[in-house]
């Protein structure tokens, strides 16, 4: 079971349990390796960007809420 902080998202969680780099899902997402560390910090990003991170991960978009909590 994934423990969470609420308004903590879950991307380094489903990104480790992949066995995915965090280089390979920026190459994947096509963003930067720093944004993918900003986003596990719980920065804010674009709605494009949580898409492109979502789909990357091989989740479907109607997981959002689960993946991007609303803070």
């Amino acid at each position: 079971m994934l423990e969470v902080k609420l308004g903590q998202n879950t991307v380094k969680q489903i990104r480790e349990g992949l066995y995915m780099s965090k280089a390979e899902l920026a190459r994947k997402a096509g963003v930067s390796p720093l944004t993918i560390d900003r986003i596990k910090k719980g920065c804010i990003c674009r709605i494009e960007t949580k898409r492109k991170i979502i789909l990357a991960l091989g989740r479907d978009l109607s997981e959002k809420d689960k993946i991007f909590p609303e803070g």
